[in-house]
């Protein structure tokens, strides 16, 4: 069974669309997509540097529309995934990438609720100044309560030996100096504030207002929320969930669960690829891997498609 995800913030790099837009309708695309949440996708996606693409109201939007144009190359339709993909998941942001390729949401849907989430966040990060730096290594039992000592949040649990910390920047440069015991490292990520933790919390009714003006449909494909792993049914839980994970952990390491649970074969990760692929290697041995990362990964991922596609209905 292939399971299709999609990465969270941080995953951006300088110029990582540069290639894709030789691919026929690509740039078309991302333009359409630019005029409709009015930010230039192009030149972000391009030419900008890693500090213009680091900022949140810009790399959200971004990153959805590059998990949502590479998908589009191996799965140009909705009926595509639903027949050969047996579940969907996205890291953060990277859910509403999944709940549009689940069929919960439209594209252009997922887009314009992925604006509203960027620019609602940002404007929380400015608050306090916060952040989030990734602890490598060490057993959950002994990571957890040493954050809850320094007043953190794991706001990240992803399984395979890491969690995300994250909190004010006094709170992280204290962790930095006192790492848990058998933390390899403690890597400051490259985000613009403590996402999934109460510093979010205002950014909560900005998107139940913009989700109101939402009619998802229920996903053709199975979507795995970041909540609690578990396989969503409706598309009203779908949007749900996604207004309120914004303030709370995402639990990547119980989505890995139920892959597992559901018979994972194969992971596919969609543009910008990596991450959670490398998660995946280390916690689910014997699982296929394989990351979009510029079109010439294309081949190999139709290969990886065709050996382990999803061969009925995945949705019930």
């Amino acid at each position: 069974m292939l399971v299709l995800v999609a990465p969270g913030q941080g995953a951006q790099t300088p110029g990582f669309l540069t290639p894709w837009l030789d691919l026929p309708g690509v740039e078309d695309r991302l333009r359409e997509w630019s005029a409709a949440i009015d930010l230039d996708l192009v030149h972000y996606g391009t030419n900008a540097d890693a500090d213009e693409i680091r900022d949140t109201a810009v790399a959200q939007p971004l990153l959805v529309a590059a998990a949502l144009l590479s998908a589009r190359q191996l799965f140009p339709t909705g009926d595509d995934v639903s027949r050969l993909v047996g579940a969907t998941a996205g890291h953060s942001v990277g859910e509403l990438a999944a709940a549009a390729l689940s069929g919960v949401l439209t594209e252009e849907e997922a887009l314009r609720l992925v604006r509203r989430r960027g620019l609602a966040m940002a404007e929380a990060a400015q608050v306090t100044e916060t952040g989030m730096s990734a602890l490598l290594g060490g057993e959950a039992e002994v990571v957890l309560p040493h954050l809850e000592k320094l007043g953190l949040t794991p706001a990240n649990v992803n399984g395979a030996g890491q969690i995300v910390a994250a909190g004010t920047m006094e709170q992280l440069a204290a962790l930095a100096e006192d790492k848990p015991e058998g933390t390899r490292r403690v890597v400051p990520l490259k985000v613009a504030g403590a996402f999934h933790t109460e510093h979010m919390a205002p950014a909560v009714s900005v998107l139940e207002s913009a989700a109101a003006e939402l009619g998802p449909a229920d996903p053709h494909t199975r979507y795995v929320s970041n909540r609690d792993g578990a396989v969503v049914g409706t598309g009203a839980d779908v949007v749900t969930r996604l207004v309120g994970q914004v303030a709370n952990p995402v639990r990547w390491d119980l989505c890995m669960d139920t892959f597992k649970e559901l018979g994972v074969t194969a992971i596919l990760e969609v543009l910008p690829g990596g991450t959670l692929t490398g998660i995946a290697k280390r916690a689910l041995p014997g699982v296929k891997t394989l990351a979009l990362k510029t079109p010439a990964d294309l081949d190999a991922a139709r290969e990886l498609i065709a050996e382990h596609a999803h061969a009925e209905s995945s949705a019930a």
